[in-house]
């Protein structure tokens, strides 16, 4: 897990310079045909991936998202009418099934569909009209890392291609951008050991970093066995802060931006609390430092838009390195394989 979340700059690399041909067709294409709407359809840390999209393509582009339920095709057997519409499946093997049979049902019932996966034999990529690669190369850890980011990337992409406020220049130098985040590696492992006996934990974020929440959640529970809930900074305040008691810990991803006054509040009232607050943010924030108990700070400004990719990387160093200090092997978390197939 540790060594394929150092890989990440060059897959990022990769997956930006191998993508944009074929984002430049289907941004032509889409010019012709630009969907009503645009459904997104994953399951586990492509899930998240997703619901980063979700935000990313409604600010930038004004298009509305949807995130698939696929058990409506798969139990239910509803047929859902996706004329106009832009589906999208996103699966780091292209072998989900249930991902699989909605983009395929999707397609049989009028719908423009796209399908990003890491593998370029998968089924995923057969059904799919149009394929964005991610170049991760091949993920050995049952704990998804670079094909996350890469997913994330291609999304970006994909709010380029719909003509959205995204910007080229700015999306290649986001490996330039991991690769100092990088760099954080011994100030998360020395931080990783003062949590060692942590079994319950709190994930905050907001806007286009509520999904990195539930990105370090998912991590924490697979890998450390950890009972992490994940919250939208404002959704906390409206009943689970309740939870909170002295020393409780709470991870907040905290960028300057229009998020922070809200995150700000929260964060005041867990520091009310006596909550132990590590926040994950970059040098364009100082403001929180008055607010979290330990703070992990990417040695950059990133524009809010972009940071989603570089934060959640100390998370990942994080989550590796508390598997190592508890003893567990975070490539393979028990009960758990890298396919999982559910209908």
């Amino acid at each position: 897990m540790l060594e394929e979340i150092r890989q990440q700059p060059e897959a990022l690399e990769r997956t930006f310079s191998g993508g944009l041909r074929g984002v430049e067709k289907l941004r032509q294409l889409m010019r012709k045909r630009r969907p009503r709407l645009v459904v997104l359809v994953a399951r586990g840390t492509s899930d998240n991936a997703a619901l980063f999209g979700r935000y990313l393509l409604e600010i930038t582009t004004g298009i509305p998202v949807s995130l698939a339920a696929p058990s409506i095709a798969t139990l239910y057997q509803a047929r859902v009418d996706y004329r106009e519409s832009l589906v999208v499946a996103i699966s780091q093997s292209g072998e989900s099934t249930d991902t699989n049979l909605v983009l395929e049902r999707a397609r049989e019932q009028g719908a423009t569909t796209l399908g990003i996966t890491n593998e370029r034999s998968s089924t995923l990529a057969g059904l799919a009209e149009h394929v964005f690669l991610v170049r991760a190369g091949k993920e050995k850890s049952v704990a998804a890392t670079k094909t996350y980011t890469g997913q994330m990337l291609m999304l970006y992409l994909l709010a380029w291609a719909l003509e959205g406020g995204v910007r080229m220049p700015e999306l290649e130098r986001l490996p330039e951008t991991v690769e100092s985040a990088l760099r954080l590696e011994p100030e998360v492992r020395a931080l990783s050991e003062r949590y060692r006996y942590m079994r319950h934990a709190v994930v905050v974020g907001r806007g286009l970093n509520y999904a990195n929440a539930f990105e370090l959640s998912l991590k924490l529970m697979e890998t450390c066995y950890v009972v992490a809930e994940r919250f939208s900074s404002a959704d906390f305040l409206h009943g689970p802060i309740a939870l909170v008691e002295p020393s409780f810990p709470v991870f907040a991803f905290a960028p300057a931006g229009v998020t922070w006054p809200s995150m700000d509040e929260t964060l005041a009232k867990l520091q009310g609390l006596q909550a132990e607050i590590v926040a994950i943010t970059d040098s364009g924030n100082r403001e929180v430092d008055a607010r979290a108990t330990r703070v992990i700070r990417l040695p950059r400004r990133v524009k809010e838009i972009l940071t989603p990719i570089p934060y959640i990387v100390p998370a990942q160093i994080f989550a590796a390195c508390l598997a190592a200090q508890k003893g567990l092997d975070p490539d393979q978390p028990r009960t758990l394989h890298k396919v999982t197939l559910t209908l």
